[in-house]
This record gives structure tokens, C-alpha cells and sequence, in this order.
């Protein structure tokens, strides 16, 4: 890659532009957004900041589209032309199908990373419909780990692993507050239930073993962990998580509908 477009510098524009500079110091970015604080954000890294989305495509080979969806409309206003460009999506929702037949003469691929791009642990899931590109994915395996997915996996992956962090991030702090309700001090339970959380990822990871396995481990006869897996079956939180990730989807597919009515009206 030689000169790369990052359409709105928000958190994960951001986090793209870093793992770029870091990883590729050689490639030219320019970088958009709509407030002077975001531009003055971009220019602090190192790498060219303007507000001229039309420059920013005219000017690169691949375009990042990073901006909210419901602004995909403004960019697509601006743009004049798009011919011969390859154009990746992280924008929620918006199908390649519409992409591609609003982005004249480009080469359109959707990806979804997650806000864990800022310390460079970001799963993203690239649409692999229409064939992999190797160049693409240099982007994002500088962000973190990368999975090839049918594109009609995208609003089930925008749920589980683009939302996701939000999620643990309740659970962490419902588990946190429970220890807090017990006597321990907050720094002391949140810092050891992060310890505890990455300790089992890794155990589930090395072993492969199913996270029943694991649990059963844990359980022993009238002690504590069956206690508490008995409020947790009482007050339904697997069945909790299981509709989370469910009305997270519908809401990921509400939002392609909209925007792609938006655009086609």
C-alpha cells in the first residue's frame, strides 16, 4: 500500500491510522474529519489532515469509509468519483451490495473491527465474498487478529465481537460491585477480575476444552461456585446474554435497512 484515505478519525480511524504508522512508516494518509479538533488530533500523529473528503479519495489508492453511517450520506455527497479505488467499509450495517452501487468503479470490501483496535487487540472480521485481499488484510492484522467471514455474518460479528466489549465491560463491573457489596476494596476486585478474566481465556485457549468443562472444574459439591451458578440460573443471565446478542443483531440489520433506504431515497 502506498497512499491510504482514512475517512473519519473517530476511535477506530484512529486506531488504524496508529497501527499504519506504525507498522507501514513508509505510506502516505491522509486523514478526514468534521471538527477542527479531530483534524488537529490527526495532524499531532504525523499524517496529512483535511476536511476535503473528495481530496482525500482523489488522492489515495485505498479509502477507509470510518465514518458513522448515518454520515455515510454527507461523504458520499462530497465524492466525485471513486473509479479505481479500493474502498473497505468499517461502517455498521451498510451492505457491500449498496456500497458498491453507490461507489462507482470501485473495489468495495466490509470489514468490522472492535474499539479493542486502540491497544491493538481488535478481532475484525473481514467479508470475504467476491475473494481475499491480501493488502487488506495487512491493515487490520496490524490491529490484531483477522477472520475471513461470509458477508451475512457481518450484523451477527457487529453484535458479538463489535458490541461485545461493552458487554464484559458490564459483566466486569456487576462482578466488581458484587465484591465491593462483600467488604473488598474497588481497585483491589476490578484489577484481580481482570487478572482472573485473562487467566481464563488463556486456560480455555491453550486447552480447547469447552467452557462447561472448565466450569465443572471449578464446581464442587455444596461449595461456593454451585451456589452462585444457581442465582445466576435463577435470575437468567445466560439466557440474558443470549437475547443481548440477539437484539444487538436485530438492531445491526434495523440499521442497514435504514441507511440503505436513506441512500436510495
Amino acid at each position: 500500500m502506498h497512499k491510504v484515505a482514512v475517512i473519519g478519525t473517530g476511535k477506530i480511524g484512529t486506531a488504524i491510522i496508529r497501527a499504519l504508522l506504525e507498522s507501514y512508516p513508509s505510506v502516505r494518509i491522509i486523514s478526514t474529519g468534521r471538527r477542527d479538533e479531530t483534524l488537529m488530533k490527526a495532524k499531532s500523529m504525523g499524517v496529512e489532515a483535511t476536511k476535503d473528503n473528495d481530496y482525500a479519495v482523489r488522492e489515495s489508492d485505498l479509502v477507509i469509509l470510518s465514518v458513522k453511517p448515518q454520515h455515510f450520506s454527507t461523504v458520499l455527497s462530497q465524492v466525485k468519483s471513486w473509479e479505481g479505488k479500493k474502498v473497505v467499509s468499517v461502517m455498521a450495517g451498510i451492505r457491500a451490495s449498496t456500497l458498491s452501487s453507490l461507489l462507482k468503479g470501485a473495489k468495495v470490501v466490509r470489514a468490522m473491527p472492535n474499539i479493542n483496535a486502540i491497544v491493538k487487540r481488535s478481532v475484525t472480521a473481514i467479508a470475504e465474498n467476491g475473494g481475499r485481499d491480501e493488502e487488506i488484510e495487512e491493515v487490520f492484522r496490524a490491529l490484531g487478529t483477522v477472520y475471513w467471514v461470509p458477508e451475512e455474518m457481518l450484523d451477527v460479528w457487529t453484535a458479538l465481537v463489535g458490541s461485545g466489549p461493552a458487554f464484559i465491560s458490564e459483566i466486569i463491573d456487576g462482578l466488581v460491585l458484587g465484591a465491593v457489596e462483600c467488604g473488598m476494596p474497588r481497585d483491589l476486585a476490578y484489577n484481580a477480575v481482570l487478572d482472573m478474566i485473562a487467566g481464563t481465556v488463556e486456560n480455555l485457549r491453550l486447552n480447547g476444552d469447552h467452557p462447561v468443562t472448565l466450569r465443572d472444574l471449578v464446581t464442587t459439591p455444596s461449595g461456593t461456585t454451585i451456589r452462585g451458578l444457581m442465582t445466576m440460573e435463577e435470575q437468567g443471565v445466560k439466557s440474558a446474554l443470549i437475547k443481548t446478542v440477539e437484539s444487538a443483531y436485530r438492531r445491526a440489520k434495523e440499521i442497514g435497512n435504514e441507511i440503505d433506504r436513506k441512500i436510495r431515497d
